[in-house]
């Protein structure tokens, strides 16, 4: 599989990922479960919400794939697309309760919530954050990170409760995205212009530097792929990464934040992170 990963579209990487034959559409665009809150702002809803839900298998064993479109809103979740994805790991949850092993992959493309739904989509995300750390109990939650868009707002910490969190080297995470820095500190704090500034500080291979993700990979369907079934196969991780707030806390104490930032002073902070 050589397809490059983060130029396929939401649904095409559901299907690139699930075996061949067992990919299965949930709310698809034909149900039109649209957003009842774009239309009266002016604003062209999709079919799908922006959200693709997929029942099938990898490596034969049961799974449902929710991937983002970042094409669709900056691939922001409002009320209808953040339940599609909430109500999908509930239905896993569910499988496991009944002795269905069923893992969870959520790829994330998304600017966090969608400002035009602003506490609905929060509270979309609450409902998200909660059936992943439900779910994980039982099976591994396997969150992807690619390009172009990345992983901001509320949804790099639904991110951040996945049992591993596997990130191409275009993929970029982090709480606040490169503009909202800039609007609130001033340009002169982070420039939105400054690709290799940005890639330096909240890239993939400097969030697996950090130890804030678990795998970079390449670009291509292949890589990715293989790193997802990688962990699936790993099974549950001893301790979870949001349970281990003691290995991150003495690396923020340590943080001057009178100076500017910059990707080898954020390495040496986090150096102790990995152990």
């Amino acid at each position: 599989m050589s397809h490059n990963f983060a130029d396929a579209s939401a649904r095409q990487r559901a299907k690139l990922l699930l075996d061949d034959g067992s990919f299965r559409e949930l709310l698809g665009p034909f149900d039109r479960l649209t957003s009842p809150w774009l239309e009266r702002q002016g604003i062209v809803p999709q079919f799908d919400d922006g959200v693709v839900i997929a029942k099938g298998r990898i490596d034969g064993q049961s799974a449902v794939v929710a991937a983002i479109e970042g094409g669709f809103q900056g691939g922001s979740l409002g009320e209808v697309a953040g339940a599609k994805i909430a109500g999908a790991l509930e239905l896993a949850l569910e499988d496991n309760q009944k002795g269905i092993p069923t893992a969870a992959v959520l790829v994330l493309e998304t600017g966090g919530v969608r400002l035009q739904e602003a506490n609905l989509g929060l509270a979309a995300i609450a409902e998200i954050q909660s059936a992943i750390v439900a779910l994980r109990a039982h099976q591994p939650v396997i969150g992807i990170i690619t390009g172009p868009v990345g992983c901001f707002g509320g949804m790099s910490i639904a991110a951040g409760l996945c049992s591993y969190l596997i990130m191409t080297r275009e993929g970029r995470l982090g709480l606040n995205g490169p503009l909202v820095i800039e609007q609130e500190a001033g340009i002169g704090e982070y420039n939105a212009a400054d690709r290799p500034f940005i890639w330096s500080l909240s890239g993939g291979e400097q969030r697996l530097a950090g130890g804030l993700v678990d795998a970079c990979t390449g670009e291509s369907t292949g890589s990715v792929a293989s790193a997802l079934r990688y962990y699936l196969k790993k099974g549950l991780p001893k301790v979870q990464r949001s349970d281990a707030f003691d290995r991150f806390l003495p690396a923020l104490l340590e943080l001057d934040n009178s100076q500017q930032l910059d990707a080898a002073g954020a390495r040496a902070i986090l150096k102790g992170v990995q152990a």
